[in-house]
């Protein structure tokens, strides 16, 4: 009965001493915590759009808004001559958005000029409007539509690009405005409600002079760059 009393006081004590060690480690809750992601949130809230006017409200700049990554200017310097007004433009942009490579941005934007001018052809409203401002959406939608109301189709063959560069870069606001100039190949023909070519040819390969401009808010989560401006380049 003695060798059992001692054993079950010192494992009393044991755990005792355990309890007090992870007290003084872990601390103690006094039900007054904030829930962890209470935290969270807070220091990830960004004001609404809307409250910005509000004069009750104080907008802080982004984290890594006021100076970009110096890799990214070492991007951009190795891109367009430093002093240069591309390079200004384009570190302007880095400084707004510091994930933006100038590289980087040409090879996304090749691929939207393929899906743009493939979805044109074909009359892809849906992939078009994913890719357009309002207003080049609302004019590229009304020559589709004038195309369709006279009955005629366009048959189109992307055949590459032959090279695409950023001939200008600025910030207008917050938003980032970057022009290219794109020389791509196209095999393109309209054909009439009777199926003859009445503009371009179905077998001629066509180079096509472009200078397109994108543009993206740099204070949006959209990570997204959308067409705002077309010309071709004579």
């Amino acid at each position: 009965m003695g060798s059992f009393d001692f054993v079950t006081f010192f494992f009393f004590v044991a755990a005792v001493i355990i309890f007090i060690q992870l007290r003084s480690v872990l601390g103690k809750r006094t039900g007054n915590e904030r829930p962890p992601r209470d935290q969270v949130a807070r220091r990830d809230q960004v004001a609404p759009a809307d409250a910005i006017d509000d004069p009750k409200v104080v907008t802080l700049p982004r984290r890594g808004r006021e100076t970009a990554d110096p890799e990214a200017f070492a991007a951009i310097d190795a891109y367009a001559p430093p002093g240069s007004d591309l390079n200004k433009g384009l570190r302007a942009v880095a400084t707004a958005d510091p994930s933006f490579d100038p590289k980087g941005f040409v090879g996304g934007a090749t691929t939207a000029y393929e899906m743009i001018v493939s979805a044109f052809a074909e009359g892809d409203r849906k992939t078009l409007k994913n890719l357009l401002s309002r207003e080049v959406f609302d004019g590229f939608v009304a020559a589709i539509e004038e195309r369709e109301a006279r009955g005629e189709t366009v048959r189109s063959n992307f055949v590459g690009i032959e090279k695409a560069a950023i001939i200008q870069a600025e910030m207008k606001g917050t938003e980032a405005n970057i022009t290219l100039r794109i020389v791509s190949q196209l095999i393109s023909a309209t054909l009439d409600k009777t199926g003859e070519v009445i503009e371009g040819d179905l077998a001629e390969v066509t180079d096509v002079n472009d200078v397109w401009t994108f543009a993206r808010d740099t204070r949006s989560r959209d990570p997204n760059w959308r067409l705002i401006a077309t010309e071709a380049d004579q």
